[in-house]
């Protein structure tokens, strides 16, 4: 009886080890702003393999949606910032809803389950852009959801950027928070049609910016490993920005009379380059700490308890404008080409682990382009060199990056050769006016890698077509 209880209790940590990775509340973000995207089909396994079982999209690609069917992952559409106005119009909001939502409802479709209206649509840096937008076109596409039949489980909300809400000046504390006094009148009858129609309020919140864009923040306060001075708010202790964040929103929501809106965190995370806080071992730092407490529910003081969350990123995403900053595309928990950085345990339990990486991925050749050592006229390297970066990807080189170590040679040939995989690894990608060459010798070093891109979807599928061309006159000229 003992040995069937052993074997009962090995199964059944067996069970946990291989099914236990999915965490309850945990989403991720798909973003697809890359030169060489993976074909969704690849995303949508590798999701899957992962046990992750909410995607949050920023867009309703149709392609995407088509992957995702089928799949059972939870799934937040969304409406770019850029297409609000027209939903201004009612009837084209009931046609967008029909085309992506409804259109989708069915046994075996996609598992939708939210509408992003617009993304951080009141950013400061907006200039109020789309204020007058946002509410009209939140309204449309909820009452369209509704009319459809579905708007008991499928809901509109609007992911918003932590600026939203403010402690006043001289009360810095999470107690004090106040929707922002320029649209706070906005701010209170959004939230007030989010609860008449039990929809729940997201907010996007970056401990990472907070140390970022603070030169005097506390380093220690950005992470959740207790090593801050706390900070004392009418009894509560708070070691962490994170929590001073969210319930700085909390008290910003009872404030305008809705105390009990449910919050998602639609955006949260730590990129991995493109300054000198953004590495990997402080997202490793971050993530061991966070990922534990969406298991254990920890929840923040003033709202204990689980909340749902989606990381930012899965992907890396290597065409995103680097406005913010060069960190922009290192978001991903994942490369470009879908392969783990770092250990990381979704099951929060902190395990040494790596996540699945993307199976099958198809590579360019192995071949790189440099820096051409013989050549004779270099008095247009650096406007060849500011060309390369402006159509590719070149923030690994900047101050605290992976590539910053590299000496002048280094940094022409890494420029170089990010454009040429960019473009698909054309050798004439690979000559700017004589000053670079062509080699099959891997240039990365030991703490930069020289990409080998992916293999886009176009250019597979030109090969599959060739190859399929070539095939058929074989068998014509051997009449098979």
């Amino acid at each position: 009886m003992e040995k069937m209880w052993l074997l009962f209790a090995n199964c059944l940590m067996i069970w946990v080890l291989l099914w236990g990775d999915s965490v309850e509340g945990l989403g991720v973000n798909w973003g697809t702003q890359a030169n060489h995207k993976l074909p969704p089909n690849t995303v949508v396994k590798l999701l899957k393999d992962n046990g992750i079982q909410k995607v949050k999209l920023f867009d309703a690609d149709e392609s995407t949606l088509g992957a995702l069917s089928g799949s059972n992952i939870e799934v937040m559409v969304a409406i770019p910032n850029g297409e609000l106005d027209a939903m201004q119009d009612y009837k084209r909001a009931k046609k967008w809803v029909e085309l992506n939502v409804t259109r989708y409802n069915f046994k075996g479709g996609v598992n939708i389950k939210y509408v992003a209206v617009g993304n951080e649509p009141f950013l400061k840096s907006y200039n109020g852009t789309f204020e007058k937008t946002t509410l009209p076109a939140l309204k449309n596409i909820q009452n369209a959801l509704n009319e459809a039949g579905v708007g008991d489980y499928v809901k509109a909300t609007v992911p918003l950027n932590a600026d939203v809400y403010e402690s006043p000046e001289g009360n810095p504390l999470p107690s004090a928070g106040r929707f922002r006094p320029d649209v706070g009148a906005l701010m209170t009858e959004m939230v007030g049609f989010m609860s008449q129609n039990n929809a729940p309020f997201t907010v996007n919140i970056y401990p990472f910016l907070s140390l970022y864009g603070n030169p005097g923040f506390p380093v220690d306060y950005a992470f959740f490993d207790g090593g801050a001075t706390p900070i004392a708010d009418n009894g509560i202790q708070y070691t962490n920005v994170f929590d001073a964040n969210f319930d700085t929103l909390v008290s910003a929501l009872k404030a305008a009379g809705f105390g009990n809106l449910p919050i998602i965190v639609g955006e949260v995370g730590w990129p991995t380059n493109g300054d000198v806080n953004a590495n990997i071992n402080n997202a490793v730092r971050f993530y061991r700490g966070l990922l534990p407490r969406i298991t254990a529910k920890t929840g923040t003081p003033l709202r204990p308890g689980n909340i749902e969350m989606y990381l930012f990123g899965l992907l890396d995403e290597d065409a995103k404008t680097v406005a913010p900053g060069n960190f922009e595309r290192h978001w991903g928990i994942f490369r470009y080409d879908g392969q783990p950085k770092f250990p990381m345990d979704l099951s929060g339990q902190n395990r040494d682990v790596y996540l699945v990486g993307a199976k099958d991925v198809q590579y360019l050749e192995n071949q790189w382009c440099e820096i051409n050592p013989n050549a004779k006229d270099t008095s247009k390297l650096t406007e060849n060199v500011e060309y390369a970066c402006t159509f590719a990807d070149c923030t690994a080189l900047g101050y605290g990056s992976s590539c910053h170590g590299l000496d002048s040679n280094g940094n022409v040939s890494y420029a170089f050769n990010s454009y040429f995989q960019t473009q698909n690894q054309n050798l004439e990608a690979c000559n700017f006016q004589g000053l670079a060459r062509l080699t099959l010798r891997n240039i990365s070093t030991d703490t930069c890698n020289f990409t080998i891109q992916i293999k886009s979807s176009a250019l597979r599928n030109a090969v599959s077509v060739a190859f399929s061309f070539i095939t058929a006159l074989v068998c014509l000229f051997f009449g098979v």
